[in-house]
């Protein structure tokens, strides 16, 4: 999502918002941290379970990584969001950079539960024996925001705020799918 976001955003929006994306990123980074705390938990527990043959203590274990996830998702949301100003200024946001990364990272930060939660199965569904599912969670998310990008960017003229929503719908259509299985 970033590369993506980097490209169409230095294009459309300019340095600034290349910036501001840059400043945004530890977001991301924290939430791919969470997710994979708990993700390659549960899907290891769940292989074990699987291993012994016992299914029904693998779907509790798979059960409870879902729903620490979910909350752990809605916990970082609205952290995030009460603390957004001051964790962008100690991530280095300039007062000219400022105001783009709050926009960016105020509207990447809804789409940080969905990202959790969809990174958590991703683990879980590689556990259950179907990897290219779990991969294709994970590409089809890139993918529409790869589309997104250019048509919200140029075509609706909504600058880093497109760009930020394209990613956050991508996130959304890949946890759909993950949450299909």
């Amino acid at each position: 999502y970033n590369i993506v976001d980097q490209i169409f955003i230095g294009q459309g929006v300019g340095y600034l918002g290349n910036a501001a994306t840059n400043v945004a990123y530890p977001f991301s980074t924290i939430c791919l941290a969470i997710s994979l705390l708990v993700g390659i938990g549960s899907a290891s527990r769940v292989s074990l379970y699987l291993g012994n043959k016992q299914p029904e203590a693998a779907a509790n274990a798979a059960g409870n990584g879902i729903v620490l996830m979910i909350i752990l998702g809605l916990a970082y949301l609205v952290t995030g969001e009460i603390l957004l100003n001051q964790l962008l200024k100690l991530f280095g946001a300039t007062t000219e950079v400022f105001p783009y990364a709050q926009q960016y990272a105020g509207i990447t930060l809804v789409g940080m539960p969905f990202l959790i939660v969809t990174n958590d199965m991703s683990n879980l569904i590689r556990a259950d024996g179907s990897p290219r599912y779990s991969m294709t969670c994970m590409v089809a998310g890139a993918i529409v925001n790869t589309i997104l990008d250019p048509i919200f960017i140029f075509a609706f003229q909504w600058g880093i705020f497109g760009a930020a929503l394209a990613t956050v719908l991508g996130q959304i259509f890949s946890f759909v799918l993950a949450i299909r299985y």
